[in-house]
């Protein structure tokens, strides 16, 4: 009688993530600084982000003065670049080429009115659940907000989104198991709210539109 191999069960992935981390990522130059596949463009980020933190909340450098000197230091390097080029062989900057792409405002609009949209269906209150897991998340930001600066609160998040994706990647099935026995925990809190408390709150009637 042949013998069957086993193969070992597969736990769910986060979210139900079906596609490779890199692909729900986007899959493009974004996800790769994420998931430090281009190490020199994610070391230099998160050591430019680190000197602007250190430079403003160690150093307590004023914004517009470090504007100023920023600007002032960059005019400088392109009057001796540009004036320096005819002297020795150096190619002038071409600046006129760079430009940002449209596509890239066009992003930042979709994303922002996404937004908009998905804030106002939850402060109607269609997910009750939804609803006050948004409330005490804000909340607890509220909180959070009177230990930390603004700016160190953006360098900690930053910090995170640039560590907790490639951390993810390497131990994917440690942290899907935890997750799974966090979310049937959270599930059955939410199911005993939601018996105990959100079906008691009264609720007006729906009206429905006539059709003329």
């Amino acid at each position: 009688m042949p013998i069957r191999s086993r193969e070992p069960a597969q736990r769910p992935s986060l979210f139900d993530r079906q596609r490779p981390l890199h692909a729900v990522l986007g899959g493009g130059k974004l996800a790769d600084i994420l998931l430090w596949k281009d190490k020199v463009s994610s070391a230099t980020i998160v050591a430019g982000f680190s000197i602007i933190w250190f430079l403003f909340e160690v150093v307590e450098y004023n914004f517009l003065t470090l504007l100023c000197h920023v600007l002032m230091a960059i005019m400088l390097i392109l009057f001796v670049w540009y004036n320096a080029a005819g002297l020795i062989t150096w190619s002038l900057p071409q600046i006129y080429d760079f430009q940002i792409p449209e596509p890239t405002f066009r992003f930042l609009f979709q994303k922002l009115n996404s937004f908009l949209r998905n804030f106002y269906d939850i402060s109607t209150g269609k997910d009750l659940t939804l609803f006050f897991v948004t409330i005490a998340g804000l909340w607890i930001l509220s909180a959070i907000g009177n230990y930390f600066t603004t700016l160190n609160l953006l360098y900690i998040l930053f910090v995170c989104l640039v560590t907790i994706p490639i951390m993810y990647e390497r131990y994917e099935h440690e942290v899907n198991y935890l997750a799974s026995k966090g979310n049937q925990d959270v599930k059955r809190l939410f199911n005993t709210l939601d018996t105990k408390v959100l079906n008691k709150i009264p609720r007006g009637p729906v009206k429905q539109k006539k059709n003329k």
